[in-house]
This record gives C-alpha cells, sequence and structure tokens, in this order.
C-alpha cells in the first residue's frame, strides 16, 4: 500500500504565502524525517539539507504538473533521478510483488525511501490523484478525493475561493 501522506507531509514542509520552511537547519531535516521513521541517522549536514529541499521541489513541481499547471517536468524529473541514484534504490524482491529499496544510508536513504512510495503510487495508479495547489501563493500538496479527479486547490474554501472571486472580479472589468 501507497504513503501518500509520506509524500504529501514531505512536499508540505514549506509552504507559500507567508514563507514557511520546517527543514531551517540540517538537525530540523533529521527530526522531520525521523518522525516518519525513515532512519536518517544521528546527523545531516547542509548539503544534505540542500539535496532533501532540491528533491522536495521537484515533487512539488511534478504535483503541479498532476494539476495542469505547466512547470518545467524535465528538470524536476532529473533531479530525482540524481536523488534515486544517490540512494541507490534497488529492486528487493518479495511474494507480494518488487519492491524498492535505498541500499544508502543516512539522509541520502531516507530520502529513497520516499522516492520509493512515489514509485510506488506511480505504478499502482495513486500518482494523478497527487496534486500541489494551482494556487500560485500556497501550492500545498494534497490527495485528490473527487470521484472524477477535477479538484484544482487545496481547499475550497480558502485557495478556490480566493480564484473564484478573481475571475469574477475580472470578468466584470472587461
Amino acid at each position: 500500500m501507497v504513503n501518500e501522506q509520506l509524500i504529501v507531509d514531505f512536499v508540505n514542509t514549506a509552504g507559500f504565502g507567508p514563507e514557511r520552511e520546517e527543514l531551517e537547519t540540517p538537525a530540523a531535516l533529521v527530526a522531520r524525517l525521523e518522525e516518519h521513521d525513515l532512519k536518517p541517522g544521528a546527523r545531516a549536514t547542509g548539503t544534505d539539507l540542500a539535496e532533501a529541499r532540491r528533491v522536495r521541489e521537484a515533487l512539488r513541481e511534478l504535483l503541479w504538473a498532476n494539476n495542469h499547471v505547466p512547470t518545467d517536468v524535465v528538470r524536476a524529473e532529473q533531479i530525482l533521478e540524481e536523488a534515486s541514484e544517490r540512494a541507490k534504490l534497488r529492486p528487493r524482491f518479495t511474494a507480494g510483488g518488487v519492491l524498492l529499496e535505498p541500499a544508502a544510508a543516512g539522509v541520502a536513504g531516507a530520502l529513497g525511501r520516499i522516492l520509493a512510495e512515489v514509485h510506488a503510487a506511480m505504478a499502482g495508479g495513486n500518482w494523478s490523484r497527487m496534486k500541489a495547489c494551482r494556487a500560485g501563493d500556497c501550492r500545498y500538496a494534497f490527495v485528490d478525493t473527487a470521484r472524477n479527479r477535477s479538484r484544482a486547490w487545496c481547499s475550497m474554501e480558502l485557495c478556490g475561493n480566493r480564484a473564484k472571486v478573481e475571475a469574477y472580479r475580472k470578468r466584470r472589468r472587461t
């Protein structure tokens, strides 16, 4: 079973609107990864922190693309492929199927576990339900639970309402 919430929670460690960054220090990165039992090791470096942020934003770009927003998908894919190589993702065969697992330790391995969940979501058909809010000042990650997969905003009450009011005002001006 795909852990969609792990992916969404990781992407949402940074927010937009009033800037919010949860991964401010290497120690904060380790703590956040430990919260999800990703075994990042006792320490992380500034390089690890920068890599985690790059992976997070690459995932956000792909989630934004899932919401039909033009973005640099090729660059995001390249970043994720490089992170997968650093994590040394390898198949592990089980009676229930094939899983990807990182052979690398530390933060690279922890990020590899997240990328393995992304792979499982893509292979299992769940990936298209994972999106980032269309509001440019939000881009919050969410799972689209609408039957027809048409949800565009993280919250209809907040971002959806703002977008509809803005569109209404624009129509009234013209």
